[in-house]
C-alpha cells in the first residue's frame, strides 16, 4: 500500500483539480525497464520461497541502487521523485548498516520473530544499527503492516509525481519548453 494508495491518491487529486489521467502516455522516461525489473525483484525476494536464498538480498540491493540511480536520472522528468530518491537512500542506509537486511519491530515481524531473518529482513533488537530508518511505523487495520520513514517518504514522492503527472497541462509544457522566435 505504500506505493499503490500515494498513486491512486495523487491521480485522483489530480483529476479532481482538472487533470487527465492520459497525461501518462504523454511521459517519456529513460528506461523505465529498471523500475520494472526492480520491483518484480522486490517481489521475488520478499514476497516468494526465493525470500529464502540468503545471496539474493545481494541482488535486492542491487537493483535498490538501480532503483535510486534511475530516479536521479529521471529528477527532470517526474516532478517529485527526488523524494522517491531520498526515501530509497534512507532504506539502502539501514539496510547496508544491518548486513543487507531491513530491519523489522518485533510487534510486526510476524513469522521473523521465529526465524530471525529471511529474504532482506531481519528482526530488530538491540545490535540494530540506525533503528529510526528501519521498519518501525505499524500501520492497523485492515491495511495493516510496517513501513520505515524511508517508505513514508517514497509514498509521499510516488504521491506527488502522480498528482503532478496527472494534473500536467501537456499544452503548457510545450510552450514553456519551446525556444523564442
Amino acid at each position: 500500500m505504500v506505493i499503490l494508495g500515494p498513486l491512486i491518491l495523487g491521480c485522483v487529486a489530480g483529476v479532481a483539480l482538472g487533470g487527465k489521467l492520459s497525461n501518462w502516455s504523454m511521459i517519456r522516461l529513460r528506461w523505465p525497464w529498471v523500475v520494472i525489473l526492480a520491483m518484480l525483484i522486490r517481489v521475488a525476494v520478499a514476497g516468494t520461497p526465493l525470500g529464502r536464498v540468503d545471496w539474493l538480498r545481494y541482488v535486492y540491493v542491487a537493483s535498490l541502487v538501480a532503483l535510486i540511480a534511475w530516479t536521479m536520472w529521471n529528477v527532470d522528468r517526474l516532478f517529485g521523485i527526488w523524494l522517491v530518491s531520498i526515501g530509497s537512500t534512507m532504506n539502502l542506509i539501514v539496510i547496508a548498516a544491518n548486513d543487507f537486511r531491513m530491519p523489522v519491530v518485533q510487534s510486526a515481524a510476524g513469522r521473523l520473530v521465529e526465524v530471525g531473518h529471511q529474504g532482506q529482513y531481519t528482526l530488530m533488537d538491540s545490535s540494530t544499527r540506525l533503528p529510526w530508518l528501519a521498519d518501525w511505523v505499524l500501520v492497523p487495520g485492515w491495511l495493516g503492516g510496517v513501513f520505515s520513514p524511508g517508505d513514508a517518504l517514497i509514498g509521499v514522492g510516488l504521491g506527488v509525481v502522480a498528482f503532478a503527472v496527472t494534473r500536467h497541462s501537456p499544452e503548457s509544457a510545450t510552450k514553456l519548453g519551446s525556444s523564442p522566435q
